[in-house]
């Protein structure tokens, strides 16, 4: 076999894999689709192991498969034993297709990833009487109005089907919420002095009103926001001014610079425990 490379618009993934598993290859399959780019591990044909941005095992390597836009190359390179996927290939290409299908479902029923579940009722009232599988249960507790989706099934280390599903039980019950909380802010430099630190970022006051209408930031001081940007995230003290300008936030010029926004910039801010 020479070197593997090509467009997934040629060849879908899938039979990439096959070819790789039939021949015994060894190597890294990697994948990328604009932005997002994923790996495959491979070890005697055996895909082994996945990772796509902060998603690892077999929930990248079911999102990955799913791709059918963009580039892959094969590298024939020596890969660790063992992993995080144990089933075979052909098991894992058919428990693929059928994630497929239940992914496509589920983002009709949650459109967005960036969303933000919120349990409105504690256990044990929260599951009482209603069918939820093992594996799901592990999700709920990661669904605290502070956490999207994306961070549940990092932290909880579940595939997004297992999320979703779980959120879906407890939508169909009214005993969950989807929030869309974050908003997307103009960045501009924090002005600081001697009586002014600069160890916090500033937004409006009328984001707090907004954040506060919310169920789950109802309770209490808003005291951190989450603000993400294309290639980062990080959690900072807040203070909520009023007549500053509501699409902008301001942040301290050495936080810009440590994370490489400039003035003019867009992130995306939202409530952080």
């Amino acid at each position: 076999m020479g070197n593997l490379k090509g467009s997934l618009q040629s060849i879908s993934l899938t039979d990439v894999v096959q070819l790789l598993h039939v021949n015994k290859k060894t190597g890294e399959l990697r994948v990328s689709n604009g932005k997002e780019k994923g790996i495959l591990f491979v070890v005697d044909g055996e895909v082994l192991h996945a990772e796509l941005g902060t998603l690892k095992g077999e929930g990248a390597a079911f999102e990955t498969l799913e791709w059918e836009r963009g580039e892959f190359e094969f590298f024939p390179v020596k890969v660790r034993p063992g992993g995080s996927i144990r089933r075979s290939v052909p098991d894992l290409l058919m428990e693929a297709a059928r994630t497929s299908d239940s992914r496509r479902r589920f983002r009709s029923i949650f459109p967005s990833l960036e969303a933000v579940p919120w349990c409105t009722i504690e256990e044990p009232a929260l599951t009482f009487g209603l069918k939820v599988f093992p594996e799901d249960r592990k999700a709920i507790p990661f669904f605290d109005g502070y956490r999207d989706f994306r961070q549940v099934m990092e932290h909880a280390e579940l595939s997004e089907v297992t999320v979703l599903q779980a959120a879906q039980v407890l939508k169909e019950a009214g005993r969950l919420q989807v929030l869309l909380p974050a908003v997307s802010l103009r960045v501009l430099p924090l002005k600081t002095g001697f009586f002014k630190k600069g160890d916090h970022v500033e937004v409006a006051k009328a984001h707090e009103d907004r954040w506060k209408a919310m169920g789950p930031y109802s309770r209490g001081r808003l005291a951190n926001l989450r603000i993400q940007w294309a290639s980062g995230a990080a959690v900072e003290p807040v203070q909520f001014v009023a007549g500053l300008e509501e699409g902008s936030i301001a942040i301290p010029r050495e936080f810009m610079q440590a994370w490489g926004l400039a003035e003019t910039d867009s992130v995306a801010a939202r409530p952080a425990p």
